[in-house]
């Protein structure tokens, strides 16, 4: 069965920006519900058109990426962060005021829409360049009894390995020769056993625990 159309509403200052992410989530099957060209528009199209994902740079004219995140989380929209800055203030602030995910200008389509979709199914994905310390910052302590949990499978612990080194659904699929919808059910039962939330608790959890070099 076919995925269900996801609409995204693009909002970033540069015009030529908007353009080339349109053409390359146009060809990743994502619908382009609309552009915004500063933070005061993104809020109000976002309120109109009632995307499934909004794709929201930090910095803009108006209202900086942070308050649109805000003003947006508080509405019930999600939020994904699409920027050049990898830096561990606007990431956590971002993630905090309630950002489904945060990409790197850098990373790949694959990526990009992988974070998509994962904001729609209620995860969060970050970039791999995301450092571990701001992992363990954001995610602050473990759930209470999750070390203790049931026991990871060979595979589910492998999989866990490659996650927390950032790798996205399709990355690991290819390297442990499985198909994408096979990893999405191991992480889902990863979460499951470790009671975490999303994929950057996974991984806080697996640096913490010493499951990654």
């Amino acid at each position: 069965m076919a995925e269900p159309d996801l609409t995204v509403l693009i909002a970033d200052d540069q015009q030529i920006v908007r353009a080339g992410l349109r053409l390359i989530l146009e060809s990743q099957g994502v619908v382009v519900a609309g552009e915004a060209g500063d933070g005061a528009e993104a809020v109000a199209a976002a309120r109109r058109l009632r995307p499934d994902v909004v794709l929201l740079d930090i910095e803009m004219p108006r209202l900086d990426g942070i308050e649109v995140t805000r003003l947006l989380a508080a509405d019930g929209l999600r939020v994904v962060i699409l920027t050049a800055f990898d830096t561990d203030d606007y990431v956590y602030r971002a993630l905090r005021n309630g950002a489904c995910g945060y990409v790197l200008k850098h990373s790949g389509p694959a990526l990009l829409v992988e974070a998509l979709r994962a904001a729609v199914a209620g995860d969060a994905l970050i970039s791999p360049s995301i450092t571990v310390r701001l992992l363990r910052h954001l995610t602050g302590p473990l759930p209470k009894g999750a070390v203790a949990g049931e026991p990871l499978t060979g595979r589910e612990a492998e999989v866990l390995r490659l996650l927390a080194r950032g790798r996205s659904n399709d990355e690991i699929a290819a390297a442990m020769f499985i198909a994408p919808s096979t990893v999405k059910t191991h992480v889902q039962s990863i979460q499951r056993k470790r009671g975490a939330r999303n994929r950057i608790e996974l991984a806080a959890w697996a640096w913490e625990t010493g499951q990654v070099e």
